[in-house]
C-alpha cells in the first residue's frame, strides 16, 4: 500500500513537471505574440478612453417668471386691441374666437407696451422684454449653481426673431462680465426649435474641447415688434397664441459635477427640411398686401409638422428604441413594401411604443393642434401630453423656452425619478426638428425659482 502510494505521488509530480515545462516552452515560442496582443490590447483600451466624447451635463436651468401686472387675459387682450385703432370689426372677432379655443389660458404674460395707455411698440420695448427674461433668468440660475461668470467657457444666446446691434449676446457678456477669451455665438432665425438646437451647440462644442468647461445657454423671444396690425388671418393668429417667456441652461462636460447635475445629455438629433418648398414655407415672415410686416402660419404647418416629425423619428428611432420594437417596426415596413403592388389598402400600421425608451415627453407647445398632431403620430395619451397642454395653457407660446417649461412642470410635480428618460422635442420655421434625450441623475423636485410654484396645485385642468 505504501509502495503504491508513492508512485501514485511520483506520477503525480512528474505530471506536474511536464505541463509547467509545456508552459514555459508555449511561453518561450510564443512570448512575442503574447506581447504584441497585450501591447495591442493596451493602445486601443487607451485610444477608446481618449478619443471617446466628454460626457455632457445639465448641471441646471432657469424660467423667467414676469410680474404679476403683465399678466394677460381675454379681456386685457380686446382692451389693447381696440386701443391700438388698428383692427377691423371682423379681425377683432376672428382673434377673439381663436383665443377662446386657442388652449391658452387667463394668467399669460404679454410685454409691458401692451398695457399701456399709448400702446405703441418700439425699440426700447423690445430691449426691455428681452432684458427682462434673459437677466432674470441668467441670475437666478448662476445663483442657485454657484458657478461664478469667470469660469463660463461658451456662451449661445438665441432669439428667433430679435436681432439687434450689438448682439444679445454682446449684451449678456456686458452684463454680467464674462471673461475676454469667451467664445460667443448669437443664434436667429431658428423659430421654436432654437432652444433645441443651441443645448445641442453646446453640447457639441463641450464633447470636442479637451478642457473642462461650462456653456451658458439663453433661450429668449421678444414679441413686441412681432405683433401684427392687418388683417391677414394667417398672421393674426400669431398675436393670439405667442407670449412672453425666457430660458437659462448651464452645460458642463465636467465629470465631477455627475453627483450635483440634474441629467445626462445621452442623444441628440437635428433634422432639417427645407429642401421642400411646402415645408420651407409652412411658417413665414412676410408683408401683407398693405405692406404690414407679419408671421404667417399657414395651413400647411401642422400636415408639414406630422409628415416631417415622422421623417425625423425614422433616424432617431434607432438610437433609442428597444430591439423588439425596431424588430416590429421593421417588418411592418417589409409587409407594406412586399404588398405595395398587390393591395394598395396595406400600410404599415405599427408605430412604435416610445414610452419604451421615454418616460416623460417635453413636446413643443406650438398650439393647441400640433401638440394633438404630435400626440396622434406618436400615439401618446393624455397623460403623456399633459405637460405641454398646461404649460400652453399658463403660459402660452414662448417659443424655444417652452420645453423648459414643461420641465419645470416635471419638477413641480416631483415626477422625474433618478434613471428617468425625458424627450425634449421641438419644432422651428424652415422647417426644422430638434430632439433632446436626457437621463436624470436624481430625483428632480421644485426649487424656489419655479415659475410653476405659486399654481401648480391646479393643475392638471379638471
Amino acid at each position: 500500500m505504501k509502495s503504491s502510494s508513492h508512485f501514485k505521488f511520483l506520477q503525480a509530480s512528474i505530471l506536474g513537471i511536464l505541463i509547467m515545462l509545456t508552459f514555459l516552452h508555449l511561453l518561450f515560442y510564443y512570448s512575442t505574440l503574447s506581447l504584441s496582443c497585450i501591447w495591442l490590447l493596451f493602445i486601443s483600451s487607451l485610444y477608446y478612453y481618449s478619443s471617446r466624447p466628454n460626457p455632457v451635463f445639465l448641471l441646471d436651468f432657469s424660467c423667467f417668471k414676469p410680474d404679476s401686472n403683465q399678466k394677460c387675459n381675454l379681456q386685457s387682450s380686446q382692451s389693447f386691441v381696440r386701443r391700438t385703432n388698428r383692427f377691423t370689426n371682423e379681425s377683432e372677432e376672428f382673434m377673439r374666437k381663436i383665443f377662446l379655443k386657442s388652449g391658452l389660458g387667463e394668467e399669460t404674460y404679454a410685454p409691458k407696451f401692451v398695457f399701456q395707455s399709448n400702446p405703441e411698440a418700439k425699440l426700447e420695448s423690445v430691449m426691455d422684454e428681452a432684458q427682462q427674461g434673459m437677466f432674470s433668468a441668467v441670475s437666478s440660475l448662476l445663483s442657485k449653481t454657484g458657478i461664478q461668470p469667470s469660469l463660463i467657457n461658451s456662451l449661445i444666446v438665441t432669439s428667433g426673431s430679435f436681432s439687434p446691434v450689438p448682439s444679445l449676446s454682446s449684451l449678456i457678456v456686458n452684463r454680467f462680465k464674462l471673461k475676454p477669451d469667451v467664445k460667443t455665438y448669437n443664434l436667429s432665425g431658428m423659430g421654436c426649435s432654437s432652444g433645441v438646437i443651441s443645448i445641442d451647440l453646446a453640447a457639441n462644442l463641450l464633447k470636442k474641447s479637451k478642457e473642462i468647461g461650462y456653456a451658458l445657454v439663453v433661450i429668449n423671444e421678444s414679441i413686441s415688434l412681432n405683433w401684427y396690425f392687418g388683417d391677414s388671418r394667417p398672421m393674426l393668429v400669431t398675436n393670439c397664441i405667442f407670449r412672453v417667456g425666457s430660458a437659462a441652461a448651464l452645460i458642463t462636460n465636467d465629470p465631477s459635477c455627475r453627483r450635483v447635475a440634474k441629467m445626462e445629455l445621452v442623444q441628440s438629433l437635428r433634422t432639417h427640411h427645407g429642401a421642400s418648398d411646402r415645408a420651407y414655407k409652412a411658417a413665414f415672415q412676410e408683408e401683407d398686401d398693405k405692406g404690414n410686416l407679419g408671421f404667417a402660419l399657414t395651413k400647411d404647418l401642422i400636415p408639414v409638422a406630422g409628415a416631417y416629425l415622422r421623417e425625423h423619428i425614422k433616424i432617431l428611432a434607432p438610437r433609442v428604441l428597444p430591439l423588439n420594437q425596431l424588430a416590429m417596426y421593421a417588418y411592418s415596413v417589409i409587409c407594406s413594401a412586399a404588398t405595395s403592388g398587390k393591395n394598395s389598402k396595406f400600410k404599415p400600421i405599427f408605430v412604435p411604443d416610445f414610452t419604451t425608451a421615454f418616460d416623460h415627453f417635453c413636446i413643443h407647445t406650438g398650439g393647441k393642434a400640433v401638440i394633438e398632431q404630435v400626440g396622434r403620430v406618436l400615439r401618446l395619451s393624455d397623460v403623456l401630453t399633459e405637460p405641454a397642454r398646461m404649460s400652453l395653457h399658463r403660459f402660452g407660446n414662448t417659443s424655444s423656452s417652452l420645453v423648459f417649461y414643461e420641465l419645470a412642470y416635471f419638477e413641480a410635480k416631483r415626477r422625474i425619478k433618478k434613471g428617468d428618460r425625458v424627450w425634449m422635442l421641438a419644432f422651428g420655421t424652415g422647417f426644422k426638428v430638434g430632439s433632446l434625450v436626457w437621463k436624470s441623475l436624481s430625483d428632480l423636485g421644485q426649487q424656489s425659482d419655479n415659475p410653476w410654484d405659486d399654481c401648480i396645485h391646479n393643475y392638471p385642468l379638471k
